[in-house]
C-alpha cells in the first residue's frame, strides 16, 4: 500500500512540476509578445534627406505604429485572415469546430483555424508543428495575449512582425521595398498584394511570381467585395490594376565606403545601431559623394591609359571631401571599387604624404617671423648621421631634376616644391623646434629627423584632411565630422557638434593660402586649376613614385586625393601629384561648381594682412611676418650660415 501511495505521489509531483514548467514557459512567451522589441532597421540619410542605406542584422524591418497603418490595410488583412477578429477573444470557436470535423474525417490535423492572435504567437514564440500539445499552448497563449493587449496592439505587432518575402519584415518595409511607397499612398491592389503575402511569402513574392501574387491579391479584393466592405466600382478598378513592382536590394546602399565608416563611428555611441531602428543623418551630400567617386575613377582610368601594364588588382586611390571651415565630411571614397575591395584607404591606410606635407614646415617658418618673400638656399648639402644604417650613414637629398635654384623666396620654393630649399629651411628653423611644433599641431608619427621636411611618415587621408583645414579654416583646425545627428525610436536626438581649435592667427593662415594658390596658378599644382574660382593646394609625390597626392581647397570645399599601389610598389615615373592627383581635383571641382554655382569663389584676406610693392611685385605680409629689409649682398654672417634671408 505504501508503495502504491508513493508511486502516485511521484506521479502527482511530476505532473505538478510539468504544469508549473508549462505555465512558466507561457509567462515567458507572453512577455515576449507584450513587451515587443523587434530588431529594427537603422536608416542613414544624407544632409538633404536622401536615403543613403538601410543597415540591419538579419531582419530588415522598419516599424509602423498603428496610427500609421491605413484602415484599408487592416480591413483587407481581417477580411482574408480573420473576419471575426474584433469579436473573438483570441480563439474562433466556430472555426475550430469546422476544422475539427475535417481533422476527424482525415484522422489527422489537416486544417487550421488560426486567428490573427494565434498567427502572431506562431510567428513569435511557437513552432508551426501540428501537435496537440503545441496547439494547447497556443490556445492558452491566445487568451492571455487578448487579456494583456488591445486589438489594435495585436494588429500592430502582427503587421510589424510577419515576413513579407524578399527579405522584408513588416508591412512598412515591404511597401517601401516592393512599391517605393509609404503605407498611406498604396492602392487597394497593392494593399491586397501585401496582406496576401504572409500566407506563403516565397510563392507570392511579386518580384519572382507576379502572376501568383496578383491572383492572391484578387482573392483578397473579392473577399472584401463579398463582405460588402468595398463597392462594385472600387472592386472593378482594383481587379484590373497591375502595380509596378521594384526588385530592390535590401540595403539600398548608395555609398558603401561612407556607410561602413558611419557604422564604425555610430556603434561607439549606440552598440545596437544595427538593430535599434535609428535614423542617422550625415553631413555628407550624395551628390558630392557621386562627384568624388566619379573623379576618383577618372584618375584611375587615366593611370591605366598611361600604363597598360599596371596591376589593376593593386592600383587604387582614395578621396575625402570636407567643408574645411567646420570639418563636415561631404564625401568619403575609400577606393575605386568597393565590390572588389572594401578596405577603406581614406581612413584605414596610412601613406607617406611626400611634398604635400611641406606647407606645414613653411607655416612654422612664417609663424617664427619669416616672410613668403624671405629667401632660402636651394643648394645641395650632405647631412651627416641622418640615416641609421651603416651602408648609408650620410644623407644627400636631391631636387626633382637634380638642379638647383640658388637663393629663392619661400613662396617660390613652395611653388616649385623644391626639396633642398625645404630641407635647408627646416635646418634653419631648427629640427627640435620644428618637430615640437608639429607634435603640438597633432602630427603623431612625425620622425625627429630632417627627412620629415619631405613627408617621410605615414598618415591617413582623414587625419591629413583635419590638418589641412587650418589653412582654409583661417587658422582653425576642424575635427572631421561624419555624422550630424542620430535619432532613436523614441525621438531622442543626439547631435554631433563640430570641434575646432585655433592653432594659427587668421592672417598667418592667409599667407599660406596665398602661397598655395600660387602653387596652383603657376606651380606644380597647375593641373588642378580651373577658371573663375580660387584654388589653393599642394602636390605630393614620394620616393620612387609610390604615392601621388593632391591636397586642395577652394573658399568652401577641400579635397584630399591619393593614388598608389596597395602593396606599396612604385607606380611609373610619370605618375606624381601634379600629373596623377591634381587633375582629379580639377575634375571634381568642375562638377561641384556646376552643381553649386553660388559657391564662394574668392579667398578673402582677414584684417592684419598688408600689401606692398616688393622687388617689383605685389607682396603680402603681416606684423608677425614682415617683409625682409635686407638684400642678399648685405646679409650678416649669422644669416649666411643659417642659409635663410
Amino acid at each position: 500500500m505504501k508503495h502504491i501511495f508513493g508511486f502516485f505521489t511521484i506521479i502527482a509531483i511530476g505532473a505538478l512540476a510539468g504544469l508549473v514548467y508549462f505555465y512558466s514557459q507561457i509567462r515567458v512567451d507572453v512577455s515576449t509578445i507584450v513587451d515587443y522589441k523587434p530588431k529594427l532597421t537603422t536608416q542613414i540619410y544624407d544632409r538633404n534627406g536622401e536615403l543613403v542605406a538601410n543597415i540591419f542584422d538579419e531582419e530588415n524591418r522598419q516599424y509602423a505604429k498603428y496610427e500609421e497603418i491605413p484602415p484599408q490595410i487592416i480591413e483587407a488583412l481581417v477580411a482574408i485572415e480573420d473576419t471575426s477578429f474584433f469579436e473573438h477573444g483570441g480563439i474562433n470557436v466556430e472555426a475550430i469546430f469546422r476544422a475539427a470535423i475535417k481533422d476527424i474525417k482525415a484522422m489527422s490535423l489537416v486544417e487550421g483555424a488560426s486567428t490573427l492572435t494565434q498567427q502572431l504567437i506562431k510567428n513569435m514564440v511557437l513552432s508551426r508543428d501540428k501537435k496537440f500539445t503545441r496547439k494547447l499552448k497556443e490556445v492558452i497563449l491566445a487568451f492571455k495575449i487578448e487579456e494583456e493587449l488591445s486589438k489594435e496592439e495585436i494588429i500592430e505587432r502582427y503587421l510589424n512582425q510577419v515576413y513579407f518575402g524578399h527579405g522584408y519584415y513588416g508591412i512598412k518595409t515591404a511597401s517601401l521595398g516592393y512599391f517605393k511607397k509609404p503605407l498611406n499612398e498604396l492602392s487597394l491592389k497593392e494593399i491586397a498584394m501585401l496582406v496576401g503575402l504572409p500566407k506563403a511569402p516565397s510563392n507570392y513574392d511579386p518580384t519572382k511570381h507576379i502572376d501568383l501574387s496578383l491572383s492572391r491579391a484578387n482573392s483578397v479584393i473579392s473577399r472584401l467585395y463579398n463582405l460588402g466592405w468595398i463597392s462594385q466600382d472600387y472592386y472593378d478598378v482594383a481587379i484590373k490594376e497591375t502595380p509596378i513592382v521594384y526588385d530592390e536590394t535590401l540595403t539600398q546602399n548608395r555609398a558603401p565606403y561612407l556607410v561602413d565608416e558611419t557604422i564604425k563611428e555610430a556603434i561607439k555611441y549606440f552598440p545596437d545601431i544595427k538593430t535599434g531602428g535609428y535614423k542617422i543623418t550625415l553631413n555628407a551630400d550624395l551628390k558630392v559623394q557621386e562627384m568624388a567617386r566619379n573623379a576618383l575613377k577618372f584618375g584611375y582610368s587615366e593611370i591605366l591609359k598611361r600604363d597598360k601594364n599596371a596591376d589593376e588588382t593593386q592600383l587604387n586611390g582614395a578621396m575625402i571631401v570636407t567643408n574645411p571651415t567646420n570639418g563636415e565630411i561631404l564625401a568619403l571614397v575609400g577606393g575605386v571599387d568597393f565590390a572588389k575591395s572594401n578596405f577603406n584607404r581614406a581612413t584605414q591606410s596610412e601613406r607617406q604624404p611626400g611634398s604635400s606635407f611641406k606647407p606645414f614646415i613653411y607655416q612654422i617658418a612664417l609663424d617664427m617671423g619669416y616672410s613668403p618673400m624671405s629667401k632660402v638656399a636651394d643648394i645641395s648639402r650632405v647631412f651627416e648621421g641622418v640615416n641609421k644604417s651603416e651602408e648609408d650613414k650620410d644623407w644627400k637629398p636631391k631636387n626633382y631634376g637634380d638642379n638647383f635654384e640658388g637663393y629663392i623666396t619661400l613662396k617660390e620654393a613652395l611653388r616649385q616644391s623644391r626639396n633642398l630649399a625645404t630641407i635647408n629651411l627646416l635646418n634653419s628653423i631648427g629640427l627640435d623646434v620644428a618637430w615640437q611644433k608639429l607634435i603640438d599641431l597633432g602630427f603623431k608619427n612625425a620622425p625627429q629627423n630632417l627627412s620629415i621636411a619631405l613627408g617621410s611618415f605615414g598618415i591617413s587621408l582623414l587625419d591629413f584632411s583635419e590638418h589641412y583645414s587650418i589653412f582654409a579654416g583661417n587658422g582653425k583646425q576642424s575635427k572631421s565630422k561624419l555624422i550630424k545627428t542620430i535619432t532613436s525610436q523614441t525621438g531622442m536626438v543626439s547631435e554631433f557638434q563640430t570641434e575646432q581649435i585655433e592653432v594659427l592667427k587668421p592672417e598667418q593662415a592667409y599667407l599660406m593660402i596665398d602661397m598655395l594658390k600660387n602653387v596652383v596658378d603657376a606651380g606644380t599644382g597647375r593641373g588642378a586649376k580651373i577658371s573663375g574660382i580660387d584654388i589653393a593646394g599642394k602636390t605630393g609625390t614620394t620616393n620612387n613614385n609610390v604615392d601621388a597626392w593632391f591636397c586642395g581647397f577652394t573658399p568652401e570645399v577641400q579635397a584630399i586625393i591619393w593614388y598608389g599601389n596597395d602593396n606599396n610598389l612604385p607606380m611609373r615615373k610619370v605618375e606624381g601629384g601634379g600629373r596623377t592627383a591634381a587633375p582629379v581635383f580639377r575634375e571634381f571641382i568642375t562638377s561641384y561648381v556646376k552643381e553649386f554655382p553660388n559657391t564662394k569663389r574668392k579667398f578673402e584676406a582677414p584684417s592684419g594682412v598688408y600689401h606692398k610693392l616688393y622687388e617689383g611685385s605685389d607682396a603680402i605680409y603681416t606684423d608677425i611676418s614682415p617683409l625682409p629689409t635686407q638684400k642678399l649682398n648685405s646679409v650678416t654672417t649669422q644669416e649666411s650660415e643659417g642659409l635663410i634671408f
